[in-house]
């Protein structure tokens, strides 16, 4: 009997002291191997967060900074900013070479004239992208004497860009996209206008008509199909091959009414290239001292 009571009592302790369940902690290390990678998840989650958390407290830590690095800017634009002086051509030269009234901006890819000196005389803007001129481009600009805008892709001009420039000389618009030509300066002694597309309804009955000083006219390479007219008694070279020149009168180059009229000042006149026989007009020739280069038969 004392036997049994003893061994009743032995498991009732037994059953007292058995182990407790796992702890919280306990649980959390068997997660880490019974799960998918449940710790790592977890800590890349909180990594994201604190991370997201962290660039969104820099972003406003920055942003504010920022707006008032602006308005500081703005305010010292609107009250710091030295007046910008009148011969202010630093800008330019710069970008280009100014040199003794000369100003070289050649291949530097601007797309408009640049702001010149007052005093600069020739300028050389050739092989850029500038695809229009204005008579803003050369307000106040009283000494200019040669202009180059070659290699361009110029395809308008406002009809007042030139006509203020009374010293002007010599222009070049050559290799450009022109259609037509504007009112040119009466002083001009050279106009280069080949490889353009020009037709003759682009060129105006007066272009050259007052242009008394006019020596080198260059309109090759376009697409006339007539030869301009009223062109002045001081030419002495006229190119104007390779164009769409289909017939010519008896007043293209000499007059009509007058056989005694002798065009003594042109040196050579160039028609090849022109869908024009030109030995069937041999009146048209009459008053030159040397006949066309082109085709006669």
């Amino acid at each position: 009997m004392k036997t049994v009571q003893s061994t009743l009592l032995l498991l009732l302790l037994m059953t007292l002291t058995e182990p407790a369940p796992p702890t919280q902690q306990d649980s959390r290390i068997t997660h880490k191997y019974g799960t998918d990678n449940f710790e790592e998840t977890i800590f890349s989650q909180d990594y994201e967060d604190n991370y997201l958390d962290g660039k969104n407290i820099k972003e406003k830590e920055t942003i504010r900074p920022d707006e008032k690095s602006l308005q500081v800017q703005k305010d010292e634009a609107v009250t710091l900013l030295p007046p910008k002086k009148e011969n202010d051509e630093m800008p330019t030269c710069l970008l280009c070479v100014c040199l003794s009234g000369s100003v070289y901006c050649e291949e530097v890819d601007i797309d408009a004239v640049p702001p010149l000196p007052k005093e600069s005389a020739y300028l050389y803007a050739r092989f850029n992208k500038i695809k229009k001129l204005t008579a803003k481009d050369f307000a106040d600009m009283p000494n200019l004497r040669r202009l180059d805008f070659t290699g361009n892709l110029i395809e308008d001009i406002e009809d007042g860009t030139f006509s203020k420039l009374s010293l002007l000389e010599e222009l070049s618009l050559a290799e450009n996209q022109l259609l037509r030509l504007p009112v040119l300066p009466p002083k001009l002694t050279l106009f280069n206008a080949k490889y353009n597309k020009i037709k003759s309804r682009g060129i105006k009955a007066n272009t050259f008509k007052k242009l008394n000083n006019l020596s080198f006219l260059y309109l090759d390479h376009n697409s006339l199909e007539s030869v301009p007219p009223n062109l002045p008694e001081s030419l002495r070279i006229i190119h104007l091959q390779f164009n769409n020149i289909t017939s010519i009168t008896d007043d293209t180059f000499c007059k009509a009414n007058d056989t005694r009229y002798i065009r003594d000042r042109i040196e050579e006149i160039r028609l090849e290239g022109n869908p024009i026989i030109l030995g069937k007009h041999p009146n048209s020739f009459i008053c030159l001292k040397r006949l066309p280069i082109g085709s006669y038969f």
